[in-house]
């Protein structure tokens, strides 16, 4: 699964989704993904998309 291919509402849904059940936070779940951290964060702000460590979440901006 290449979440950096993925349009905005899918890369959402599932980021979203593995940030709840599966992983605590960004750094984790890039690292399963194999995704740098840097290039996440870019995919985010390409997509008018911020995290929110506090709830561990991803939200619109």
């Amino acid at each position: 699964m290449d979440l950096l291919k993925m349009d905005k509402n899918m890369f959402l849904s599932i980021v979203n989704m593995k940030l709840r059940d599966s992983f605590s936070d960004i750094e984790d779940l890039c690292s399963y993904f194999s995704i740098e951290v840097n290039e996440f964060y870019e995919k985010l702000k390409e997509f008018n998309l911020i995290y929110d460590r506090d709830v561990n979440q991803i939200k619109n901006l």
